[in-house]
């Protein structure tokens, strides 16, 4: 007896301890090294972050702190394993300012080149050079340098200024850096999740011919930039995506030389000082570098987005003119489309009993969750489950395993007829909103509904497309409602891209693709195109590369009808932003609002930051003497709030970009303006003399008191003609 209560306390006792040793957790700690810190080597910043450190506390039983990451490019600090105790004995120390536990990210998860005009050998692309030469830096969860997608075929040697690493094997003239940031996984640093082999392919993956997946979207896979270089710095493991791992991603990235960086990451917006790819951001264009991240895939609601910061392009998602189509035929002879890669050839083409489980009220067993079909006859059953709460694979999982023959899953309502093709474990069909109902009516219509599946493969040229999809994240921006977010959408449903393995177990070829849909997907898109911008025209700034694809975006769709969103309706502009990505008009913009980095410190103090708050994302002594409201920044856009009889007037300063000697106007056509609402342009004709010139004008946006406006929000648009140039901005008025 006395020796069990004796193993009781020991067992209390550790246990104690590894509670006390588990509270140690990962902070960000920002320093002040503007009094009196001189850094000549690295060692020596690494030094002074050292001693920082608490050598001790007052607990016997705690592990002592220990740094994980020092930053030298992009944040004044590191990060370290502390406990709440450690930051307490840090905080009377000289040069500390804060520390902030890190945050943890989400990673926001062929056919596109030709959809955005870009033809091999031709036009844009050709004269770009397919991005030769622009190095395009990626943060995720690895890749996989093995896939042919990252052949070096055509692709020169990396530029002299690159001074990356290679720290795993199977670097290349494509893939030219690899460095991980993680503790690595699986004993391996290469990709493991699949995500990041995805979306550095999509940005830069070089031509892979016969690409396809389950056999569907055959073709060439190639991505945006095919002869850009590409560094992979791995920030994310299976699970997730510490944000100290990606500050030292981002910190070696710019040290490293990128051009371009592309960031499929995110978390619900913080302040910009305190959100870890913002300050990294904010570095990168004081460098020269632009940087690309994707908006987040929390749509349809408003105020969904992520990386909102000006300086970032903050990149929604589109659909393609591309669908995989599995077609639902019902017994009473209607076919409804929807979508799904795997798509068996052995599917019996008779009508299979129909049946949905959700039918009794059961949440769950509408939803398929797992376990939820366990008393429910479906099989040999065509099942129907509700989108929502579980994966969309995982509900055919269930279905199977209950003994379904099939399922068809329903988008609910906020999904609209936004579908998804995936690779499904059974045979499936994904459709709309719509179809769901009218499915759901004639099961109850009938005592013995029946269904069968059509698989009809690839069909190209879905002239609906681009629509914007409803998991595509919605401005207005939470942390900066004065600027309009977000800037562009661009393809980010059901993509075609490189994969590290294969889906159909094949291991007699390395030439393995994916369809994956997110905003992740889009971002690269993105980043891509900014690189062959950067190729075509190296002297532009990352403000002048944001502004080319904005003001030169599309607002029409192949149908010829403005852009539409899951509702079937147009979609408002707090999910398309500026519009479309159109490639070759961005290469030729015209006109273009440039920004330098120390024109965002005004705007910073005029968001309500400290000196100190603006600092930390500069990285220098700031004082918050001069302020701008967020409107008067040089964007390409506008968002404001107006009063009834309230007026407000913003300056612009456009820079020219294509011809010396040409004049622009605004006339009244090209204004577009809600109702209630006046817009007076002080300066209707620009006349420039040469390249490079700038020209500012100022436009007062006037709301009538006379005239009743019932809606929160009203937009519309302004754009300067000049023969073959048309530059447009939009803007979206909050009614106060």
């Amino acid at each position: 007896m006395a020796y069990s209560i004796l193993v009781l306390i020991l067992t209390t006792i550790l246990t104690f301890i590894s509670a006390n040793a588990a509270e140690l957790e990962t902070y960000i700690v920002h320093l002040d090294s503007s009094k009196g810190q001189h850094f000549i080597q690295k060692q020596d910043r690494q030094n002074w972050y050292h001693s920082f450190l608490p050598r001790t506390t007052s607990s016997a039983n705690e592990e002592p702190a220990a740094m994980v990451f020092a930053y030298h490019n992009v944040l004044n600090g590191f990060a370290a394993k502390l406990s709440a105790e450690h930051v307490k004995a840090m905080e009377n120390m000289e040069g500390f300012l804060y520390a902030r536990p890190q945050r943890v990210y989400m990673k926001h998860t062929t056919h596109t080149p030709n959809f955005l005009g870009l033809h091999q050998n031709l036009g844009f692309w050709a004269g770009s050079n397919y991005g030769k030469g622009v190095i395009i830096g990626v943060l995720d969860t690895g890749t996989t340098p093995s896939h042919p997608s990252f052949n070096d075929n055509g692709v020169p040697p990396p530029p002299a200024k690159w001074k990356g690493k290679c720290e795993i094997g199977g670097c290349n003239n494509k893939l030219i850096g690899m460095r991980d940031f993680t503790t690595g996984e699986n004993g391996t640093q290469f990709d493991q999740d699949g995500h990041g082999t995805h979306t550095s392919s999509t940005a830069a993956g070089n031509f892979v011919n016969d690409a396809s997946v389950l056999g569907n979207a055959k073709g060439t896979a190639v991505g945006m930039a095919p002869l850009a270089h590409v560094a992979m710095y791995k920030v994310c493991t299976l699970l997730d995506c510490p944000e100290s791992a990606i500050i030292a991603g981002l910190d070696a990235a710019v040290e490293d030389g990128v051009d371009v960086l592309s960031i499929s990451l995110g978390l619900d917006p913080n302040p910009f000082y305190l959100d870890g790819i913002a300050v990294g951001a904010f570095t990168a264009i004081q460098k020269g570098i632009f940087v690309a991240c994707s908006a987040g895939n929390s749509g349809p609601s408003n105020s969904t987005l992520a990386n909102d910061a000006p300086w970032i392009l903050t990149v929604g998602a589109s659909t393609l003119d591309r669908k995989i189509v599995a077609s639902v035929s019902l017994g009473n002879k209607d076919v409804l489309d929807g979508e799904s890669i795997f798509q068996p050839k052995d599917f019996p083409q008779t009508y299979l009993p129909l049946v949905y489980p959700g039918s009794n009220g059961d949440k769950n067993m509408s939803l398929c969750m797992e376990g939820s079909l366990d008393r429910v006859d479906v099989k040999g059953k065509v099942v129907v489950c509700d989108r929502g709460i579980n994966g969309r694979i995982e509900k055919g999982q269930v279905v199977k395993d209950a003994g379904g023959a099939a399922m068809i899953l329903l988008n609910q309502v906020a999904e609209g007829d936004s579908t998804l093709a995936d690779v499904h474990v059974l045979p499936a069909s994904h459709v709309g909103y719509k179809e769901g109902v009218a499915i759901k009516t004639y099961i109850s219509s009938t005592a013995s509904p029946t269904a069968t599946l059509l698989f009809q493969g690839t069909v190209v040229g879905v002239d609906s497309a681009p629509a914007v999809t409803s998991f595509s994240s919605r401005g207005p921006s939470l942390q900066s409602p004065g600027i309009l977010k977000p800037d562009i959408i661009g393809p980010g449903v059901s993509m075609l891209a490189a994969w590290p393995v294969s889906l159909e177990n094949n291991t007699q070829t390395s030439s393995t693709f994916n369809i994956m849909s997110g905003t992740s997907m889009s971002c690269p898109h993105l980043a891509g195109i900014a690189a062959l911008l950067k190729a075509s025209h190296p002297d532009w700034s990352p403000a002048t590369i944001k502004s080319a694809i904005m003001t030169s975006a599309d607002q029409v769709s192949l149908n010829g009808k403005p852009i539409e969103d899951e509702r079937e309706l147009g979609a408002n502009i707090f999910a398309v932003g500026s519009g479309h990505v159109n490639p070759s008009k961005a290469n030729n913009p015209g006109l273009v609002f440039d920004i330098e980095p120390d024109d965002y410190i005004p705007y910073l103090c005029g968001l309500g930051y400290t000196s100190q708050q603006v600092g930390i994302i500069v990285k220098k002594t700031v004082s918050c003497s001069k302020t701008i409201p967020e409107g008067q920044l040089n964007y390409p856009s506008y968002a404001m709030t107006l009063a009834s009889g309230e007026n407000k007037t913003y300056s612009r300063t456009v820079t020219n970009v294509g011809e010396a000697d040409s004049t622009y106007t605004i006339s009244v056509p090209d204004v577009v303006v809600p109702d209630g609402i006046v817009v007076v342009v002080h300066n209707s004709t620009l006349k420039f003399t040469q390249v490079n010139q700038r020209l500012t004008y100022d436009l007062t946006f006037r709301r009538s008191n006379s005239v009743e406006i019932n809606v929160p929000y009203g937009e519309g648009a302004m754009a300067w003609r000049s023969g073959k140039y048309l530059v447009r901005t939009p803007f979206v008025i909050k009614f106060v």
